[in-house]
């Protein structure tokens, strides 16, 4: 069996593609013994992947919009679609069926300032006629530091990825009123990545063969069976089987995952919208400059 060393920016239930990917068996049914390791400032998926470490990563598109913003070529590319929508709720700290979204402006909101989560929250605020500056908007720091920012009593409202949120729900600490998913609509949210030699390999073949067979599988399963085996696998030690299910559940109705494991071309310019928004990105940067077509499926 080969030792497929995987990667994630970022740790989350939102990330069920892939993690079922390694969770729900496929990579071993084709001799690949998977490795997971989630990235940290110290520790990152550029060196991972570049020092060839790791083999994959899950990533952004818009992690390669700086080294195009300069004119560089880049070598990591990404070769296949995660998520097809935002996976950020907003949680308020008491029940609101009536929620709606002009509620935020004054209010004190704890917000993700990771440059995707923001740029799509100010995007999806814009199209509902607020300018972000209108909110009280507080950087608390990383997801784990927001969290207990909130759970100590800052802000009225709190800006985060499953299962987070569902999370604050079970314990009665806050409630998810809304998600930024639907307010920004489709768009190329987060993806796979290697280099482009390694989208190339064998190995990157048998990779996509599991991928497939782990999206249509999220496609059919319910949500508790998914759970399941995520949880079995040790993805989420210290989170409620009831919580993970609400995750995932949440997910699949926000219409987050596709089976189509293509980036498409409109996802692809609707993500250049809402960086030339934010003014992150200064031109409508080539699809083919950070995009490939997934591996090939022998």
């Amino acid at each position: 069996m080969s030792q497929i060393n995987i990667m994630a920016l970022r740790h989350s239930a939102f990330y069920t593609p892939l993690l079922m990917t390694i969770a729900g068996g496929f990579l071993n049914e084709l001799g690949l013994d998977p490795t997971y390791t989630v990235a940290t400032p110290d520790n990152t998926v550029v060196d991972n992947i570049n020092n060839g470490i790791c083999n994959l990563a899950q990533s952004a598109i818009a992690t390669s919009f700086a080294e195009l913003e300069q004119g560089k070529d880049v070598n990591i590319v990404h070769f296949s679609q995660i998520n097809a929508r935002d996976g950020f709720f907003i949680t308020a700290r008491e029940r609101d069926t009536n929620f709606s979204w002009d509620k935020l402006i004054g209010k004190k909101i704890l917000v993700d300032h990771f440059f995707q989560p923001y740029a799509m929250l100010k995007y999806g605020l814009s199209k509902q006629g607020i300018d972000i500056n209108e909110l009280d908007i507080i950087d608390a720091g990383n997801a784990d530091q927001i969290d207990t920012a909130f759970r100590t009593g800052t802000a009225d409202y709190v800006h985060q990825q499953g299962p987070a949120p569902q999370q604050l729900e079970k314990e009665r600490l806050g409630y998810v009123v809304a998600a930024v998913g639907n307010i920004v609509g489709p768009v190329a949210f987060s993806s796979l990545c290697a280099t482009r030699e390694w989208v190339k390999t064998e190995m990157a073949a048998a990779f996509m063969q599991a991928y497939c067979q782990s999206l249509n599988y999220i496609q059919q399963a319910d949500a508790e069976e998914i759970a399941v085996r995520e949880l079995e696998a040790g993805f989420f030690p210290n989170i409620n089987q009831e919580v993970l299910v609400q995750t995932i559940t949440a997910y699949q109705n926000l219409g987050c995952w596709e089976n189509d494991p293509v980036i498409s071309t409109s996802s692809y310019e609707n993500l250049l919208d809402v960086f030339m928004d934010s003014g992150l990105v200064t031109k409508r940067h080539a699809y083919d400059k950070a995009i490939v077509a997934p591996p090939e499926i022998n």
